[in-house]
């Protein structure tokens, strides 16, 4: 086995591809289509690409997907686009020799400090990953992140799943649905792959008239939507009423699991609530066509996504810092304050 570096997608031997089709098993998130928009679309000027590997000959064992920067060291290919992160490794007998040859690897690299973020605390890979590297001189300083709902469908209809929503919840998507169709002409578009062009200029006058900022790297959902849909993992839903786009969002669906990923409506027609008919219908369509085993509100503690969803997890970060380097800063530290430890 060895440690290798990449930084660039095109040197990765073509069998990085099962490693990455087994990854995209477990999360959109772990796809090598996701990692490549990222690269693309979302690195600032000082940060650039670093795969470490682990070979057999021509056979990929091991990815750590990273990026370095001159200022923050080595840090998880990732931003806040992302919602988790993990180690790609194969499945097999020689995960120890695996992990202690790319640990020893990582060791090596010299840097200021590595940075994983964000990873669910029940991640096996990575939490074998975090105990080699303190076993191997690394101090690890996990912290929290953020909060992740989602919902474990477990085979139910789309009307047994509504009818264990709270009530007000179901209530108030029935008024306002029958308001709206009282006083205005609507309807729902579902974009999948034809007319995902004029889907997402349409998806853009909405985010544009919502409550949210502009985005950093504005090139970069654009693009991931548009690679994503030819492959059949988009679901974009757009509100019209008036035939005036007033409430959009993006799913994607992938390997069963269905991520909500982007949100939002015209503030002008909050008193509709388009937002919440749209999660509807999209809820629908994911659970009863899709038949999808899993919906994923990806980031946030919002008390909405908490009406829709059932299960609670806490999404981490952790740091490394060689001991080595501690001890380095202490000695520094101590002799300019002439104090004797």
């Amino acid at each position: 086995m060895k440690f290798v570096v990449y930084s660039q997608w095109s040197q990765l031997p073509e069998s990085a591809n099962t490693l990455f089709a087994q990854g995209e098993q477990e999360s959109l998130f772990c796809s090598r289509i996701w990692l490549e928009s990222l690269t693309t679309h979302a690195l600032a000027e000082h940060q650039s690409l670093q795969l470490f590997c682990v070979l057999d000959a021509d056979t990929v064992l091991a990815i750590l997907p990273m990026m370095k920067s001159p200022w923050d060291g080595l840090s998880a290919l990732s931003n806040h686009f992302t919602t988790l992160y993990s180690l790609l490794i194969s499945d097999n007998d020689q995960q120890g020799a695996i992990l202690a040859c790319l640990v020893e690897g990582l060791s090596q690299m010299a840097p200021q400090a590595i940075r994983f973020e964000p990873i669910d605390d029940n991640d096996i890979n990575m939490t074998r990953l975090r105990k080699c590297m303190e076993s191997c001189g690394f101090t690890s300083y996990p912290y929290f992140r953020f909060y992740n709902w989602s919902h474990p469908v477990k085979g139910q209809s789309f009307d047994e799943y509504m009818a264990k929503r709270p009530a007000n919840i179901r209530n108030m998507i029935q008024r306002k649905q029958r308001k709206l169709e009282r006083e205005h002409a609507y309807d729902i578009r579902l974009y999948q792959d034809m007319d995902i062009d004029r889907a997402l200029v349409d998806y853009q006058m909405v985010y544009q008239a919502s409550w949210k900022a502009n985005e950093f790297f504005a090139d970069f959902t654009p693009s991931l939507v548009k690679k994503l849909s030819a492959i059949g993992w988009v679901r974009l839903a757009v509100l019209y009423i008036e035939q005036k786009p007033v409430a959009a969002q993006i799913w994607f669906v992938v390997q069963g699991k269905a991520s909500i990923y982007r949100l939002a409506y015209d503030e002008r027609w909050k008193s509709y609530s388009p937002g919440s008919l749209l999660t509807g219908y999209l809820m629908q369509h994911v659970i009863d066509e899709d038949k999808v085993k899993e919906i994923d509100f990806l980031t946030g503690n919002e008390r909405y996504k908490q009406d829709w969803m059932t299960v609670q997890k806490e999404r981490l970060g952790v740091r490394f810092v060689k001991k080595v380097v501690q001890k380095n800063i202490v000695s520094r530290i101590t002799q300019l304050l002439k104090i004797k430890v």
